[in-house]
């Protein structure tokens, strides 16, 4: 490629006015944090209760995130479950024998005559359903 005088001239000056490379940045002299180290209460927290507290003392108009309340509301179905289970197996206990719909191992069981559930979600129903019967019992039993 040819340059007439004049345009060589202007390239040699432009050369000499263009800006120095940036100095590096001097290092860290501390190691960075890691993710898990960096997260805030809010985003590891798991009782539903504290997470509340946490989500209503960052939030200060009382918005909150859509993605937070969805960590909100299954923090509490994970606690209703295990409130539930820890229900299920004191009551087992308390029996000591298989009751109608429930094997001795604590796990249910169809009725004799009724026909087998199909899908997860059917067995889930059916299993709220013996459950509340067997709560209807423990309750009319008591009373």
């Amino acid at each position: 490629m040819s340059f007439d005088a004049r345009s060589l001239e202007r390239l040699q000056e432009l050369g000499r006015s263009l800006p120095q490379p940036l100095p590096t940045p001097p290092k860290a002299t501390t190691a960075p944090l890691k993710a898990s180290e960096q997260r805030h209460r809010v985003e590891t927290e798991t009782d539903p209760e504290a997470l509340f507290r946490e989500l209503m003392q960052v939030s200060p108009d009382g918005t909150v995130p859509p993605h937070l309340l969805d960590r909100l509301k299954q923090a509490e179905a994970d606690r209703r479950l295990a409130e539930q289970q820890a229900q299920r197996q004191a009551r087992l206990q308390r029996s000591g024998s298989s009751s109608a719909g429930s094997s001795a191992s604590g796990t249910l069981r169809p009725l004799p005559g009724r026909r087998q559930a199909n899908g997860a979600d059917e067995l889930e129903l059916y299993s709220a359903f013996q459950q509340l019967l067997l709560e209807d019992e423990d309750d009319t039993g008591n009373g």
